[in-house]
């Protein structure tokens, strides 16, 4: 557990917080004394936890729904965060999925462009529209969702999203040379096998059994063992001079 003030008066947006990683990226970041924006995604939170509630009712928080498959969609989330905040100072672009499992020779065009769309294009779109926000404040930092995939090629079907993810650890090492004279920081947090439910979606419970089971510490990843990392590489006091790094964090799933 991270110190309660570690982030307090800090501006943080967090796109794709509606669930999972990043409702628990967003919930720690609260816990920490920031101010929150959180991208929800299309649809309203079913159900909005207890932490979220109190946070909105005391103002730390504000939700913003927007879909990022339309044009306006990260525009949206730019302009919201600009209005809200006079700066931002940490950016986490946690927003994608799979979509599905594609067959490279059954794969459409339609899916491999919501797929590329949601994965990729938007991260540079969001971070392209926040860099205004980011400068405005000292010493910020962009924290972007990639995945073990990147590294590994993913499992069968997940070929373009697990491109996706290289191009997002690639694009951040860049973005690290190239805005380290604005003083942000960029770096990326790649989840293993994370019991979420993208997995309850795309994989089957046979398959991340034999997950499982393959993991040198013999347990699937939990959004919670997820966040501190995001936190870590976020905070100046903690990681002032790391950038431009991929932090993988899957129980040894990946040990290179």
């Amino acid at each position: 557990m991270f110190h309660p003030a570690l982030f307090k008066g800090a501006n943080v947006v967090v796109t794709g917080a509606g669930r999972g990683i990043g409702l628990e990226v967003a919930r720690q970041f609260l816990d920490c004394g920031a101010h929150v924006l959180l991208h929800g995604g299309r649809e309203p939170l079913a159900t909005v936890p207890d932490f979220l509630e109190e946070a909105l009712e005391e103002a730390r928080a504000h939700i913003i729904h927007a879909d990022f498959l339309t044009p306006q969609g990260v525009a949206d989330v730019a302009r919201y965060a600009d209005n809200l905040f006079e700066h931002v100072d940490v950016l986490v672009n946690n927003a994608g999925t799979m979509v599905g499992r594609f067959a490279a020779d059954a794969l459409t065009d339609e899916q491999y462009q919501t797929v590329v769309r949601l994965n990729q294009t938007s991260v540079v779109e969001m971070t392209r529209a926040m860099l205004p926000a980011l400068r405005r404040a000292t010493k910020a930092a962009i924290v972007n969702t990639v995945s073990i995939s990147a590294l590994t090629g993913g499992s069968p079907g997940s070929a373009v999203y697990s491109a996706t993810k290289a191009f997002v650890s690639t694009y951040s090492k860049a973005l690290a040379r190239e805005l380290a004279a604005d003083g942000i920081r960029v770096n990326c947090v790649s989840p293993g096998t994370i019991a979420t439910d993208f997995h309850a979606r795309y994989s089957t419970a046979e398959k991340l059994e034999a997950t499982r089971k393959s993991i040198p510490l013999q347990r699937l990843g939990t959004a919670q063992d997820c966040a501190p990392a995001y936190l870590f590489l976020a905070s100046p006091m903690l990681s002032g001079y790391i950038t431009g790094q991929v932090l993988e964090v899957n129980g040894g799933q990946l040990i290179c």
